[in-house]
């Protein structure tokens, strides 16, 4: 269903009207739809999706070509791979909820039991303790724990068994939480790698609710972190904690695509938004739309710097290397699924190595034989003077001290390079009438922007429904 066709919006008046004639009043803004949609990433698919399931008129809008903003797919060496999220969270089942309506529930695939290692300096590689939430541990005096942190870092973080729970569960940020309970060392060691590798940020500057909802009121009830721990992984669904989608995640977004065009949901690319208000949008050719309601999910810096589009957003930029490699040493997956760095690796430059061919097996199967992928993340401002030559040669030297396999240019069969902007998962925008969804409100990872996206469409819906029928 969808509301009536965008009309032209005329100019001033026609210069050969009759000389003394009343020139033309311009007409008003071209009203499209109930909602209009800004972005065509996932969260603006999703709550498009959700809007017209209500029976609402949509219409998105798309700056650039094509929809799916950071989920997208690349060919390296004749591969399909994704180029931005290769996975999901399961904890709450919203991805696989979805994927189930929109038929791709048989292709949901878990990640290879072996698990990730752990980089702790330049020259110790180490399995990742496995029984944790962002790298906190359930268990501090655990085996795998010792080995990454120490003994007596593990005894200091045992002494939060022995604190009231009160004791750190008012700081705000992520680090500053473990810090009080489990100390310097487990922040370090354990938790920084995984969430530069997830959030790319460091705990430090993570609101502790936007990343890990119910640890602060956790530890007041459990009055111990690793309990806390211990108490919301047991509350997690059976199985991996991510999972994946056979053919690539970047599937998602064509099916989203394919629904909204059966429900008659008209998605405009090469529309840049100017500037949003919640009665409308003015585009960059300063045509104006209207509608009851605007949602906002375009995290892009080329829109969200634009005035009254989204107020305070912060950024991390990332530099995605992917490889495509043959190498019979890698047909062991030495570092299981993939390799975290901790901070003070003065020899490696990459934030963490994911073995993909491993990880994942029909890209394995779909690889063939001695053929792997390999995908490397950066910081991106320290890589932004590599030339595509050096950028890969970098990549080169990074993947063979994390893998502690040597790889040689010549055993590179295809490489490729994609930049990308993470917003802030901790912004809170101005209450101005718009909605926004997007992982600068709803937290990274495509469960919460998924998640997010669903409940704060569905909630629009419910208003407008609402406001209708009175």
């Amino acid at each position: 269903m969808t509301g009536p066709a965008e009309s032209e919006v005329p100019g001033e008046g026609r210069d050969d009207a009759p000389l003394g004639a009343p020139t033309a009043e311009p007409e008003s803004p071209a009203h499209v739809a109930d909602c209009i949609v800004v972005g065509a990433g996932v969260a603006g698919l999703v709550a498009a999706r959700e809007l017209v399931l209500a029976g609402l008129s949509v219409v998105v809008l798309e700056a650039s070509d094509r929809a799916g903003g950071k989920v997208r797919s690349q060919v390296v060496d004749g591969l399909t791979l994704d180029a931005g999220a290769e996975s999901f969270a399961t904890r709450r089942h919203t991805v696989a909820d979805l994927l189930e309506r929109l038929s791709l529930g048989d292709d949901i695939e878990l990640p290879d039991a072996a698990g990730a290692w752990l980089q702790a300096n330049d020259s110790n590689a180490m399995p990742l303790p496995k029984a944790g939430l962002l790298g906190i541990p359930s268990v501090p005096l655990a085996a795998d724990v010792i080995r990454v942190i120490g003994l007596r870092a593990a005894l200091r973080a045992q002494l939060d068994s022995l604190m009231p729970g009160v004791i750190g569960s008012r700081e705000s940020t992520l680090g500053a939480l473990v810090r009080r309970r489990m100390g310097v060392r487990v922040v370090e060691r354990l938790v920084a790698p995984v969430t530069m590798g997830v959030h790319s940020r460091h705990p430090d500057s993570l609101a502790v609710d936007a990343v890990a909802p119910g640890l602060r009121a956790g530890l007041k009830r459990e009055a111990s972190l690793a309990s806390t721990v211990r108490a919301l992984r047991a509350a997690a669904p059976a199985g991996s904690a991510v999972a994946g989608i056979r053919g690539g995640v970047s599937r998602l977004v064509t099916a989203l695509v394919s629904a909204l065009e059966r429900f008659g949901v008209e998605v405009k690319y090469g529309a840049a938004v100017e500037a949003a208000d919640a009665s409308g949008v003015t585009l960059t050719d300063g045509t104006r739309l209207t509608a009851r309601a605007v949602v906002v999910a375009a995290p892009d810096r080329g829109l969200t710097e634009r005035e009254g589009i989204w107020p305070d957003a912060e950024e991390s930029r990332i530099a995605l290397a992917t490889l495509v490699v043959r190498s019979q040493e890698l047909d062991r997956a030495p570092r299981g699924t993939g390799v975290l760095v901790a901070e003070g690796c003065s020899t490696i430059t990459a934030k963490a190595l994911t073995h993909s061919s491993a990880k994942w097996a029909w890209l394995g199967k779909k690889a063939g034989e001695h053929r792997h992928v390999l995908r490397l993340s950066y910081d991106a401002r320290r890589v932004e003077r590599h030339d595509e030559t050096a950028f890969l040669e970098l990549a080169i030297g990074d993947a063979s001290r994390l893998l502690g396999t040597r790889l040689s240019r010549g055993e590179v069969l295809g490489f490729a390079r994609t930049d990308w902007v993470a917003g802030t998962p901790d912004r809170r925008p101005a209450d101005d009438g718009i909605t926004r969804l997007g992982e600068t409100v709803a937290g990274t990872g495509l469960a919460a922007v998924v998640g997010h996206a669903q409940t704060e469409a569905r909630a629009l819906a419910a208003r407008l429904t609402e406001e209708a029928a009175t």
